[in-house]
């Protein structure tokens, strides 16, 4: 009897003290506050990028499926002019789908990065009041041949997104597609600006990898 007492004893005595250390491990354990994130993404529909589109159509869903039902999305569409062609769910694969293929196809020869981005800023500025964290992501060539005024101008891009983080401190950048030459601008130009961990730069070698690169960036 003393024995299976004394037996008893060790046991309670060994639960305790398991329950003391792992009460101890976890109230030192820092759980990430969730925050939904507008992501705004801009596809290149003029007639340059037209090959390349079935692909980008696949990363953007690919992107979605890896995103929360809370965020939320819009597509612009960049050709020779810019506009919205879907806002919604990340998780509606039917709806993007079809925005997509009824207003990216038959694009003219011209595009307006410059005018997408402003207003991928604009609607980001608006999420923000809303509640949601920020992210940018430009999918295409990023070759400009249209109008002048609509396209990106790199000397004062990198002041403008520097101002915006006053108000959108958490705004991350993605860029896809584009050759490598085109993304190191980018990466010079506003890498000063983002940082490492909120520029992100894609060509079509490591676009495998930059699913997770993305999720990281907008904070998950």
């Amino acid at each position: 009897m003393d024995k299976r007492l004394i037996t008893v004893g060790v046991v309670i005595l060994g639960a305790a003290i398991f329950i003391k250390i792992a009460f101890v491990l976890l109230s030192h354990v820092k759980i990430d506050e969730f925050h939904k994130t507008a992501i705004t993404f801009i596809v290149d529909s003029s007639s340059a990028n037209q090959s390349k589109m079935p692909a980008q159509i696949k990363y953007i869903k690919s992107l979605c499926a890896v995103l929360d039902p809370e965020d939320a999305i819009k597509i612009i569409k960049t050709d020779k002019t810019s506009y919205l062609i879907y806002e919604g769910s990340p998780g509606d694969g039917v709806a993007i789908s079809n925005a997509m293929k009824k207003y990216t196809q038959n694009g003219s020869n011209q595009n307006s990065y410059g005018e997408a981005i402003k207003k991928a800023v604009d609607y980001s500025l608006t999420m923000k009041k809303n509640g949601y964290n920020a992210s940018i992501v430009v999918i295409g060539n990023l070759e400009d041949n249209g109008d002048v005024s609509k396209r990106i101008n790199w000397n004062t891009l990198p002041k403008n997104i520097e101002k915006t983080q006053k108000y959108l401190p958490e705004l991350s950048m993605m860029f896809a597609f584009a050759d490598p030459q085109k993304l190191d601008e980018v990466k010079t130009k506003l890498n000063p600006i983002l940082g490492e961990n909120k520029l992100i730069l894609v060509n079509e070698v490591n676009l495998q990898k930059s699913n997770n690169k993305f999720i990281k960036a907008i904070g998950r």
